[in-house]
């Protein structure tokens, strides 16, 4: 059952690229059991996402990408999830990266046309390394324990990073430490060979687990002086719009939830009915509700999406949208594949259907950034304030 995230496709450019998407989620969601059984991101989706070309599609055009837009961006990575949604969050932190680096121009130009010829060249996938044990999420502000030692021209990195998704697949790692001799937090760019790195399987998690987002340790990691690519709050703008992509991915999910629901309630039939329960009433008023509930949230999504798109000079001011659609839809979300739960009913906890892990999977929006008390909080502000 397809419809619901094609309805957003608006002219032949978007349909091109949307087709590069449908085949990553369908190869995605051919390996769904054994990621989320083996909590580790496929090799084979992987293949397909850089044969696909996916990787470079947020980079600019005359940097070799497809310049793609935020609505764009959304919709390709929707549409991934509605195949698996550990695939579009994890490939969603990379576009999220490159079109944050592309348009925000945060590094000096070496360091940018050296991540870009990769990236363009050869598909290379990259992601930030921020979030630790200790320091919990990096958006609640907390200085990373894992530092940089400056020894003559040379870096010395020690420390680890958690929820590192694509651990042992990026090919790129950028890891933020507070730099002794700067005072500051700053980035590095480290290639996944480089001595000193390893990962660790850690990820035992009750959803997302095909993302692989195992621990990235570094020990006693040698880095030069220009791997330095990033110093904190150097020209980063507040509004984030391609964060975005988190809450298309959990729409996504509950899309698939949606349209799997529907189809197990036009084929089940109990031998106490004469007809399949898609003609019982109150399975009728669940369907019905999950309609209105993805429309709402749709609507949201994409008008905002576009809000940033056609009005540029603005982005610095709908930060409090983007919060807000983040905590709309991946709530809205939740509630969607709850009901597709309450039509699947018991067989809904079953290993046998999808539905259980659509459950696991969608719970975890509700613990990315930005957190809905903080979004809450701004918008009270806001409010106050206005």
């Amino acid at each position: 059952m397809t419809g619901m995230i094609e309805n957003w496709i608006k002219n032949d450019r978007q349909k091109k690229m949307f087709d590069k998407a449908e085949r990553i989620s369908n190869e995605a969601r051919k390996h769904v059991q054994e990621t989320d059984r083996q909590a580790a991101f496929s090799h084979e989706t992987l293949k397909v996402i850089k044969e696909e070309g996916y990787p470079s599609l947020a980079l600019p055009v005359d940097e070799g990408g497809a310049g793609l837009s935020l609505y764009e961006l959304l919709l390709l990575q929707e549409k991934v999830a509605e195949g698996d949604g550990s695939t579009a969050l994890s490939i969603g932190w990379h576009m999220g990266v490159m079109m944050e680096l592309s348009q925000e121009q945060l590094w000096e130009e070496a360091a940018y046309n050296r991540i870009v010829k990769e990236v363009t060249g050869r598909q290379k996938v990259v992601n930030r390394a921020a979030t630790e044990p200790a320091t919990g999420s990096p958006t609640r502000g907390g200085v990373p324990e894992t530092t940089a030692v400056k020894r003559e021209n040379r870096y010395i990195i020690n420390g680890r990073k958690s929820f590192t998704s694509m651990a042992e697949h990026l090919d790129y790692y950028i890891v933020s430490a507070y730099i002794e001799d700067k005072d500051t937090v700053g980035w590095f760019l480290i290639d996944r060979h480089h001595p000193g790195l390893s990962v660790e399987k850690t990820w035992d998690t009750l959803g997302m687990r095909g993302t692989g987002s195992d621990d990235l340790v570094m020990k006693d990691v040698e880095l030069n002086e220009e791997d330095l690519v990033e110093l904190k709050g150097e020209g980063k703008s507040p509004a984030k719009g391609w964060l975005l992509h988190i809450p298309a991915c959990y729409l996504g999910i509950a899309v698939a939830a949606r349209n799997d629901a529907i189809a197990f309630a036009k084929e089940f039939q109990p031998n106490s009915l004469d007809t399949p329960i898609s003609e019982v009433h109150h399975i009728q008023d669940k369907i019905g509700e999950m309609e209105w509930k993805l429309m709402q949230a749709h609507e949201f999504l994409y008008s905002v999406a576009r809000r940033w798109d056609e009005e540029p000079e603005n982005r610095g001011k709908i930060g409090a949208d983007l919060g807000a659609v983040k905590l709309a839809v991946t709530n809205t979300a939740n509630e969607v594949v709850d009901l597709a739960m309450r039509i699947a009913g018991g067989r809904g906890l079953s290993k046998k259907f999808p539905f259980e892990k659509y459950y696991r999977d969608v719970r975890a929006g509700l613990h990315n950034p930005p957190m809905d008390d903080a979004v809450v909080s701004m918008l009270a502000k806001k409010a106050l304030e206005e």
